[in-house]
Parts: C-alpha cells; structure tokens; sequence
C-alpha cells in the first residue's frame, strides 16, 4: 500500500516492518544492493531514512546538499545543538575546537527541511563528501 509513501497494510514504512512479528511475512528481507562505479563527477553520497525521503524528492536533496557544498547553509541555520557554533567559510560549522565539514550542515537541513514537511516517519540523514582527500 502506497500511504505516505509504501508501507506495508499501510502500517508501517517497508523497512520497519522487517521483523515486525504481524508483519514479517509479508516482507522479503532481502537487502536491495546496487553496485555502481563511481566515477570523478560524483560529489557526494547521501544515506537517509525514509523520514527524509517519504517528503522530499531525489532531485530536491540532492539541490541541497550541493548548495551547502558550495555556499553553506543560510545564516539562521548557524547555531548547532544548544551552543552557538561558528562559522568558517572554508570548511562549514566550527563546534566546540572541531571544524564540521559541510556535509554536516546539509544532513542538518535536510533533517529539518522534512520536519518542516511534517515526516510522520523517523528521519535519520548522513551526507558524506567523495571529494574529501585526507
């Protein structure tokens, strides 16, 4: 049943409903895996939950995560968790000593950005840089 995105009698989101003792029969728990080669042009990977993705598009994270990349994230968004954080234009948020790369600050948004669309599912984003060398 599709309800806000597919979930399982319309219950639960379909990877919730793996092992969900009602539920586990009617899901296959075999992992979708896709193997890709990454080439030079790809930026950035984001992992996310279906909180995020149940109210915002592919095209549309993906938006937003390239513009924190290039520009940061809007000057309201600065202050992270309940201290005030600095910002540095070169590397993103600094928190406490430590510099957050902006990534941070788009897994930040895009977690808002789909409260701010009212997910009723759990939201969990991770925004990796593929361009980071160390």
């Amino acid at each position: 049943m599709f309800l806000d995105g597919p979930r399982v009698r319309g219950i639960l989101a379909m990877s919730r409903a793996i092992g969900h003792e009602i539920l586990k029969p009617e899901v296959i728990c075999e992992p979708e895996i896709m193997i890709t080669i990454r080439s030079d042009d790809n930026d950035f990977l984001i992992l996310a939950s279906d909180g995020l993705w149940d109210v915002i598009s592919n095209n549309m994270a993906c938006g937003v995560a390239m513009e924190c990349k290039k520009y940061g994230s809007p000057a309201s968004f600065r202050a992270v968790g309940s201290g005030q954080a600095e910002h540095n234009s070169n590397y993103g948020t600094l928190v406490g000593q430590q510099l957050e790369p902006r990534c941070y600050e788009a897994a930040t948004l895009l977690g808002r950005l789909a409260l701010s669309r009212q997910s009723s599912d759990n939201i969990s984003v991770v925004v990796i840089d593929l361009k980071v060398r160390v």
